[in-house]
């Protein structure tokens, strides 16, 4: 009950602010002091605005106690003003409300003043402007705001909401002006200042709604970000797309008033005749389809941003990838065709106005054209999907997990895909079905985490690749999704070398966790816009002179930013472990080092030593490169890249380099997709 009581006082708050601002904006284009005293309506409209304000401050009230009751899970506390109180005094949303509270005070105020006072356009703009106030204020409690705390992210939907005011507020009005202009005439008089007055009005709502729409646009793209699938299957993309389809229909309208109807008014009788009909009854529609608008997005504003939602099952059996189907020609040329068809009956809507068609070909022509090119451009890049494709991994992407994972595909999965996942397992060329090269293809880059959940969980290819789902653990099913991550990324790696590629980052690195001898511990994660590292996997005592040397060159490399971590490629004796931590000046990691040698030995390949056949061969000794934002940006194995580091004034104008680049990209999430 409290959901509905909170979603019916935000619409009442935001419906009544907007219809103020509007109103007000209206009053103050069709201001004529020879005519405006004589127009029954628009007095009313000017009586309505303190009725309106107060219905804006009980709406606050409202949504204030549906608020407070939400936030602290007590359905009582909707009519608890102690309650109330204690919201405003404890978080920030409260100190929004009570700005926004005085604000609406604030309009009373205006609205009271411009209700006894003579009409004039002043006193308008100082209602609107009120109005408009407590609109941004109550901008600080939006999405938008809730990403990034500041002027530059708020503005946009700021904008939106004040320029839509400005739509929405004056339709009341102009259909007053509509239905008192002429009585109960069925043509209006095209010369009336009160005729007038719409149409400087619809001068101004042209610009006013592409601005509406390109602010929307960029406020529904940082809402949405990639996640576009979200827009089809979660409550605010379906609240998304119920907004656009509502505002097509109001653009329509909006546009078939501007273009035809009341440029109709000025011509024979006739037409005026035919104008007047479809101002009047159309801005009806108009006004009620944009009162449900306004209401859906009083929903929208009050939902979880598909970004951010979780779409756990998929309903629809297909979905559309560029990135799983652009590589085939025959994909590329569909699309493009398709493409073309669209420009083409772009073309002929212009050629058709020009030529004057009738009104039948200037519809037919272009809508065949639509209908033949939406096919070719949307079946090529549609591919097979499941109820699992969209579900994120609840396993993060991190060392424990894919050296598990490695441990059961080995156990599980090397007789038909080979050792490395490539394909070529004992058991391949007997099946009917090759198994794909999981290794070398970009198929983890082409396919969901959810599509491989889905395979390893029900099988593939009726039965050829058995289904695990009963036989592996729902977490175990996931690690072996990490590991053919991983794997498919040390792949990818093999153009990384000692020296960075400067202001590219590409390669995000799996995250670990470690504790070393001296006592610290953390993860990869922990450095993070603090520090660089310089993983260092060794051998011992095959690694002795490099440790020694970077021993000696700590200092330096620390005084750049730059942390050392040390982790062990294969099981160390006590002695040694005691030999070489004597005097270890950077931390030696004793807990978490055979998941991190295991992990990383996956990000051994190079140009010039691929690995693809047998097992592979984990080198003796290799050092990466991170930057302070989760990349790997370099890497040095001594049995492929010869001295590389060694050199340590190579190694010191890398971390150099690193240390000058700025944030290029975010830092990588915490599981794969």
């Amino acid at each position: 009950m409290i959901e509905p009581l909170g979603a019916l006082f935000r619409f009442l708050q935001l419906a009544s602010n907007m219809l103020v601002l509007g109103g007000c904006v209206f009053l103050a284009i069709a201001e004529d002091k020879s005519a405006l005293s004589k127009n029954l309506w628009l007095t009313r409209l000017k009586k309505a605005l303190p009725w309106l304000a107060v219905t804006l401050f009980l709406g606050l009230l409202g949504l204030l106690a549906a608020t407070t009751a939400q936030a602290t899970g007590v359905a009582d506390n909707i009519w608890r003003p102690g309650a109330w109180l204690e919201f405003i005094q404890k978080t920030r949303i409260g100190l929004i409300w009570t700005a926004r509270e005085t604000c609406a005070l604030l309009v009373f105020g205006v609205a009271l003043y411009v209700r006894v006072s003579p009409g004039a356009q002043w006193r308008y703009a100082a209602c609107a402007s009120a109005a408009a106030l407590t609109l941004a204020v109550g901008s600080f409690a939006s999405h938008p705001a809730a990403e990034e705390q500041s002027i530059l992210a708020i503005l946009p939907y700021t904008v939106h909401l004040i320029l839509a005011s400005v739509w929405f507020g004056a339709l009341p009005g102009v259909l007053a002006v509509l239905f008192a202009a002429s009585g109960n005439s069925s043509t209006l008089a095209a010369n009336s200042s009160d005729i007038r007055s719409v149409k400087r009005f619809s001068v101004i709502a042209l610009p006013v709604m592409v601005v509406i729409v390109a602010t929307g646009l960029l406020v529904a793209d940082r809402m949405v970000s990639t996640n576009y699938a979200a827009l089809f299957a979660t409550k605010y993309g379906l609240l998304l797309n119920a907004k656009v389809t509502l505002l097509v229909v109001v653009l329509a309208i909006a546009a078939r008033a501007h273009f035809v109807w009341l440029p109709s008014l000025d011509q024979g009788s006739t037409s005026a005749q035919a104008g007047t009909y479809g101002l009047r009854k159309w801005l009806r529609v108009e006004l009620a389809v944009a009162s449900l608008l306004v209401f859906v997005a009083t929903l929208l504003a009050n939902t979880i941003p598909a970004k951010h939602d979780v779409i756990d099952y998929w309903p629809y059996p297909f979905r559309f990838s560029i990135d799983a189907t652009w590589s085939d020609w025959l994909v590329q040329t569909l699309v493009l065709a398709g493409v073309m068809f669209l420009v083409m009956a772009a073309g002929m809507m212009v050629v058709g106005r020009v030529k004057q068609w009738g009104r039948g070909a200037r519809i037919v022509v272009p809508s065949v054209l639509i209908v033949c090119a939406l096919p070719l451009i949307l079946y090529p890049l549609g591919i097979q999907s499941y109820p699992e494709t969209y579900r994120k991994t609840p396993v993060p992407f991190d060392a424990i997990s894919i050296a598990n994972g490695a441990g059961l595909f080995a156990a599980n999965c090397v007789p038909c895909h080979g050792p490395q996942a490539k394909g070529n397992g004992i058991l391949a060329k007997t099946l009917p079905k090759q198994p794909v090269d999981l290794l070398t293809e970009p198929h983890t880059a082409m396919h969901t985490a959810g599509d491989f959940f889905h395979w390893l969980t029900y099988g593939r290819f009726n039965g050829i690749m058995p289904a695990f789902g009963g036989t592996l653990a729902e977490e175990d099913r996931w690690d072996v999704l990490n590991f053919l991550h991983a794997n498919a990324r040390g792949y990818q790696a093999r153009i990384i070398n000692p020296r960075i590629l400067p202001e590219q980052p590409f390669m995000a690195s799996p995250n670990f966790s470690y504790s070393a001898h001296d006592g610290s511990s953390g993860t990869l994660k922990d450095f993070r816009r603090q520090q660089m590292v310089l993983l260092v996997l060794f051998s011992w005592p095959d690694s002795r002179a490099r440790i020694d040397q970077l021993r000696a060159a700590y200092a330096a490399i620390k005084g750049s930013e730059t942390v050392i971590l040390a982790v062990p490629m294969n099981d160390l004796a006590p002695e040694d472990v005691a030999s070489l931590t004597a005097d270890a000046g950077f931390p030696v990691v004793t807990q978490g080092a055979s998941e991190i040698a295991r992990s990383y030995a996956l990000f051994r390949r190079t140009i010039s030593k691929p690995d693809l056949f047998g097992e592979g061969t984990a080198p003796k000794h290799m050092e990466l490169l991170f930057d302070r934002f989760g990349y790997l940006r370099a890497r040095w194995i001594p049995e492929s890249d010869g001295t590389g580091w060694i050199d340590l004034e190579l190694l010191m104008s890398q971390i150099a380099q690193l240390k000058r680049e700025g944030e290029i990209l975010p830092p990588p999430g915490d599981h794969v997709h």
